[in-house]
C-alpha cells in the first residue's frame, strides 16, 4: 500500500522497519497497543513478517495490518496505522501510534483520515470502531479529528491491556 497526504507518506511495512519500531517501543509509544514493550526487540521482527503476510492476505476483516508513516520530507518513520478486526464489536477498526518524539504535530490524524478513506475506497465496510482511554487525551483527540464520534463510554479491555478501563468507544460511519 501507498498512500500520500499533504506531509506524510502511509505505505507497506518492510523488515527494515524493525529497528525503528524497537526504538519507539523503547520511548514507551507502543505501551498503549502492546503493554511492556521492554522484550520488543524479540518479537518485532516476527510483528512485522506477521502484518506483512496479513497485508497480502488483504483482508482486513481478518487480523492486523499495519502500516507505516513517514514524513514526506525527509522520508522519517514517524509511526504506524493500521487496522484490526475487532472481534468484540464484529467490525473492522483502526489504530495508529506515533513515535514519542514526533507527537503533537498532527500527523496521526492526518495519517487515520488518509486510511480511513483507503479502508472504505478498497472494502466492503459500513462503519469503522475504535477504543480510547478517557485518560488518553491525545487520541481520543485524533480520533475526533479524523471523524469518529464517541458512541459510549464503558469499562473496556483492549487486547494488550492488563485490565478494563473506562474508555470512549468510536464508531466512523462510511460517507
Amino acid at each position: 500500500m501507498y498512500l500520500e497526504t499533504d506531509r506524510l507518506i502511509i505505505r507497506s511495512i518492510q523488515p527494515s522497519d524493525e529497528a525503528i519500531f524497537v526504538e519507539m517501543a523503547s520511548d514507551g509509544s507502543l505501551t498503549e497497543i502492546f503493554g511492556d514493550c521492554s522484550e520488543c526487540h524479540k518479537w518485532m521482527g516476527e510483528f512485522i513478517s506477521d502484518a506483512i503476510k496479513m497485508e497480502q492476505e488483504n483482508n482486513p476483516f481478518h487480523g492486523y495490518m499495519a502500516f507505516v508513516i513517514e514524513n514526506k520530507e525527509n522520508r522519517e518513520v514517524l509511526g504506524s496505522v493500521g487496522s484490526s478486526y475487532y472481534d468484540d464489536f464484529s467490525k473492522v477498526g483502526v489504530t495508529y501510534f506515533i513515535g514519542a518524539k514526533h507527537r503533537g504535530h498532527g500527523y496521526a490524524a492526518e495519517a487515520l483520515i488518509a486510511l480511513v478513506d483507503y479502508l472504505y475506497a478498497n472494502y466492503e465496510i459500513d462503519k469503522l470502531v475504535a477504543a480510547a482511554s478517557i485518560h488518553n487525551i491525545a487520541s481520543y483527540r485524533t480520533l475526533e479529528k479524523a471523524g469518529f464520534v464517541v458512541t459510549e463510554t464503558k469499562m473496556y479491555q483492549d487486547m494488550y491491556d492488563e485490565c478494563e478501563g473506562m474508555s470512549n468507544i468510536y464508531v466512523n460511519m462510511r460517507p
